[in-house]
Formats: structure tokens, C-alpha cells, sequence
């Protein structure tokens, strides 16, 4: 038996495994690290989050990401030298973050990298007659594998598709497993570049798998995406609207607001996939022009936008039609502006952190994707209901041999 196939052997005998999940989202801010513990197996998982720590992009690998994010068209070649250049830049972040922790990697099992979101592209939105869904992450985990010395699985997307699936949202695997209730119906919302959510109403037991049935996961829309946009173009060199300050201080613009919200996305049915090749900037600059609202105060904009994220994702928890409590995780929750302009839109709905179960929020993501690794190495219980794909996910690269 070759060596690496008995070491993953090995540790999947083990009684507790020791995980690094990697998350980059479509905000593009940087690498989410979070190293987990899990034991148990399917819903009896036992799991904790032993540290986390976000890796900011530098503003010169954000340029470059950019080149190739959620466009058409675009230079091949650039695409091409990033996906090896995010693989090693990834790798490093890894080494020297647990050089921080003071964690040698040979106490860590494996590695799960979600990747860089580059393009997504379902059916219902690129309407090609005869060609399917389908989304590219990037990040070579291959050189991931070799410069840290850690099995990585990677690429979890692609089967979710093979199988049948759109590829996202994919945090309903994990969200039913991890952070079901018997007693209290939850929507796990994540407030990224993207919004999107995790219904769970309450289960009976929590080793029951009934919940499955009126379990719902989907985007709503965009979240931080058009807001950070139009803080870079607006606000250089800042990047992001801190605690929304700026947003605060404009006037929302119900012409243009109104005109967003007449955006196809809005008005497909529960579930449903986007992502910022639908809701970008220049959206939003073809809706200004259409509105004659282009020379708004770029304070209105930014109000207007943040308007956007709090109504359309409130409209879509709506349409559940139920009471539950919301735990929000994602860069939004360093929003304090656009959850108070959320929590005015569900004045019936207590709207919670994440820390209030346990996990910070911007652990959140990677914790789920350490968990997919986990189950495909452990061979958990499958999610077997209607659009989520009964699959096990990730694909696996070795480290070199010594």
C-alpha cells in the first residue's frame, strides 16, 4: 500500500481528527484559517474550533484577483499563473499562521481548502442551450499539499454539481449536522459577498434525520459584494464600510432602490444560486443610468446599497412563512449599520451572532468546510432530500514523497 493511502488510512481510524479549514469568499478580503477538533460521526459529530484567524489579502493579490473574478472574459494566462500563485500564497499563509499558534504541522491531519471563487455559473443563469451548471474555484492544493507536508482536500464544489446540484450553497451539510436544535427552529444566515441561508426548523431528536424534510438552504442576494464595490470607487483606499459609518450618514435613494429590487434574481423561487456575476458594479452603474441617478452622493449610494442587501435578504427569510432565530456569520456581522436596517425589516425575529453557538463568525465558513473533509474521511450519514445531493465531497492531494 503506497504510504500516503495508509497514512489517510490511519487517520480515519482515529477517534479525534485535527482539521485546517481554508475559506476565501466572494468578498475577496482574505483567507479565513480555522483549525478544528472533530470526533464522532454523521449527526453524533462532536466538533470545536480550537483556533481561527483571518489572513488579509494584500491590495496587489486583490488586483490580481480581480482580473479574473465573476468576468466573461478575461486573460487565460492570468488565470492560469493565479491558481498556482494562490496555492503557494495559501501554503505560506498556513505555515506562518501556525508558526504563530505555535502548532507544528505533523499535529495536524488534514487540510480542507475551499478555494477562490473565480466564476460561478448555474443554468438559470447563463441560459446556454446544452451546456450545464458549473463554478471554478482556484488555489492549487496540490502545491498546497507539498509545501506544507499536509493531505489538503479541495475542489468540494464539483461533485455537488456532477451529482446534480448547482454547487452552492453548500452550507447545508454541515449546518444540519453541526448546529440542528431540537427545540428551536434557526436560519443560519451568512452575510459574505453573497447572502445566503440555512433554514433548520427542530428536529424531534437530534438523531433523527426528520428535519430534513422542511429543511431549505439559498442565496438571497447580494450581501457585502455592491457595498464594498462602491467604498473602493468611492472611498479609496479604504476597502470596506466599517461598522457601515458611511452608509449611516446618506439618504437612501427609493428610485434607484426600487430599480434594483426589480432584479430577475429576486423573484425565483426559494432555492436558488448567484453570486457577483449577476450583482456587481457595473449592475449597479447600468441601473443609475436607467434611473438618472448617477450624480447621487456616493453617501446615498452606499445607503441605498446597504438598503438593498437588508431588504432583499429579509424579503427571502419572509417567504419561509415562520418564526425562527437568526444567527448571522460572514463580514456582515461587522456591519452594525446594515443588521440594525435587517432587524427593522424582522421586527418579530431575534437576531443573534454566531458566537451565541459557539463559533466565532468568521470561523464560521472554513469550520464547514473542515467538517465536508471530515465526513468524506470518516464516510458520515449523507444528506438524502430533495435538490441537496447525497454526496461525499472534496478531492485529495498527497504531499510529496519523503
Amino acid at each position: 500500500m503506497h504510504a500516503h493511502i495508509a497514512q489517510l488510512y490511519q487517520i480515519a481510524q482515529k477517534e479525534e481528527v485535527i482539521i485546517l479549514g481554508l475559506m476565501s469568499g466572494t468578498s475577496l478580503d482574505g483567507l479565513d484559517l480555522a483549525l478544528c477538533s472533530f470526533s464522532g460521526k454523521g449527526i453524533q459529530t462532536k466538533y470545536k474550533v480550537i483556533q481561527n484567524h483571518t489572513v488579509v489579502y494584500p491590495p496587489d493579490l486583490q488586483v490580481f484577483i480581480r482580473e479574473v473574478f465573476a468576468k466573461k472574459e478575461i486573460n487565460q494566462e492570468r488565470l492560469c499563473l493565479l491558481n498556482a500563485y494562490l496555492g503557494d500564497w495559501y501554503a505560506q499563509a498556513i505555515l506562518e499562521t501556525l508558526k504563530t499558534w505555535k502548532i507544528k504541522t505533523q499535529d495536524i491531519d488534514l487540510i480542507a481548502s475551499h478555494g477562490q471563487t473565480v466564476y460561478h455559473a448555474p443554468k438559470h443563469q447563463h441560459q446556454i442551450e446544452g451546456m450545464p451548471d458549473s463554478t471554478l474555484q482556484i488555489g492549487d492544493a496540490d502545491r498546497i499539499a507539498v509545501s506544507t507536508g499536509i493531505l489538503t482536500f479541495s475542489d468540494f464544489r464539483q461533485k455537488h454539481i456532477a451529482a446534480g446540484g448547482e454547487g452552492a450553497p453548500l452550507a447545508v451539510y454541515g449546518d444540519y449536522h453541526l448546529f440542528s436544535d431540537t427545540q428551536e427552529n434557526r436560519i443560519l444566515l451568512n452575510l459574505g459577498g453573497i447572502s445566503n441561508f440555512t433554514y433548520l426548523p427542530s428536529t424531534q431528536e437530534k438523531s433523527s434525520l426528520d428535519g430534513f424534510r422542511e429543511l431549505l438552504v439559498s442565496d438571497v442576494g447580494p450581501a457585502n459584494t455592491l457595498i464594498d464595490a462602491a467604498v473602493r470607487r468611492h472611498f479609496a483606499p479604504l476597502g470596506f464600510d466599517e461598522g457601515g459609518n458611511i452608509a449611516q450618514k446618506g439618504q437612501i435613494n427609493e428610485t434607484l432602490l426600487t430599480a434594483l429590487l426589480q432584479n430577475p434574481f429576486f423573484k425565483l423561487a426559494l432555492p436558488k444560486t448567484t453570486g457577483p456575476e449577476v450583482f456587481n458594479e457595473e449592475w449597479v452603474q447600468h441601473m443609475q443610468a436607467k434611473t438618472n441617478t448617477v450624480s447621487m452622493q456616493p453617501e446615498d449610494l452606499m445607503a441605498t446599497l446597504t438598503e438593498l442587501t437588508a431588504q432583499s435578504t429579509a424579503q427571502a427569510i419572509q417567504e419561509l412563512h415562520t418564526q425562527a432565530t437568526i444567527y448571522v456569520s460572514g463580514g456582515g456581522v461587522h456591519n452594525t449599520f446594515l443588521l440594525e436596517r435587517l432587524q427593522s425589516h424582522l421586527p418579530n425575529y431575534s437576531i443573534q451572532q454566531f458566537t451565541a453557538l459557539g463559533v466565532p463568525p468568521d470561523a464560521k465558513e472554513s469550520l464547514l468546510f473542515a467538517w465536508l473533509a471530515y465526513e468524506s474521511l470518516k464516510g458520515g450519514n449523507a444528506l438524502n432530500i430533495p435538490s441537496i445531493p447525497a454526496v461525499s465531497l472534496g478531492k485529495l492531494s498527497f504531499p510529496k514523497v519523503s
